[in-house]
């Protein structure tokens, strides 16, 4: 049984789901990893933490990290649900077969966690955040299928910390614009006020402070972490 508290990290092994990881270790929190690559599995070793190796969209690998960290460590206190990205492409060549992988990654992860670890939450008054996008209110032609279903992401989001609320459970979702886990494309940094892109290590600490009790009467928000490139109204 772990006496520290308990965070799952997905999508961990690179970017923002691993910087998230790092950040929480810091602050001394115990890291339960999960992703495909077998990168997860030194970054566990390098922060004392411990992996699962899967597949974000299949049900069966989300149901063995829970299970795992349960076994292991006994508690689960908070979550960080990071994701690749879906399919692009322009909107009306975009085949159901894409749509249905963006549920399978964007969405359905969420649900299918939220769903195994509220017990475990309810318990810690724990919380979970989202990885999500400044796509989800500010549409982007770029990103069709993440547009879309980011903005399913947050109204699952708010059902779901209205639910939870009374049990002290919350969820937000941490919405990124251009991170610099990917590489830095001028023409994009006309559109961002600060001229340029996130480090991850800054989406990681903000993801931090919702897990946090400093978050603690924050629940069922989409906070915009973008250097200005959306409105906030």
């Amino acid at each position: 049984m772990s006496e520290r508290p308990v965070v799952l990290v997905t999508a961990a092994s690179k970017g923002i789901g691993a910087a998230c990881a790092r950040e929480l270790a810091a602050r001394g929190w115990r890291v339960a990893l999960f992703a495909r690559s077998a990168a997860v599995d030194a970054l566990a070793g390098e922060l004392g933490g411990r992996a699962t190796r899967g597949d974000i969209a299949a049900a069966v690998d989300l149901d063995r990290l829970v299970d795992e960290t349960l076994r292991d460590w006994g508690r689960i206190d908070g979550a960080v649900l990071s994701t690749g990205h879906p399919p692009k492409g322009a909107l009306l060549d975009l085949a159901d077969d894409d749509w249905r992988a963006g549920l399978d990654l964007v969405l359905l992860p969420v649900v299918r966690i939220a769903r195994r670890i509220t017990p475990a939450l309810r318990e810690r008054h724990g919380a979970i955040v989202n990885i999500s996008s400044f796509a989800a209110f500010e549409p982007d032609a770029r990103f069709p299928v993440s547009s879309a279903l980011r903005a399913a992401l947050a109204s699952y989001c708010k059902l779901y910390a209205d639910a939870e609320a009374k049990h002290g459970v919350r969820m937000n979702n941490l919405l990124p614009g251009f991170v610099d886990s990917l590489p830095v494309k001028p023409e994009n940094l006309p559109a961002i006020p600060m001229r340029r892109y996130a480090r991850v290590e800054e989406i990681a600490k903000t993801a931090a402070f919702l897990l946090s009790a400093d978050a603690g009467y924050v629940t069922g928000q989409n906070l915009r972490a973008d250097g200005g490139l959306t409105r906030s109204v």
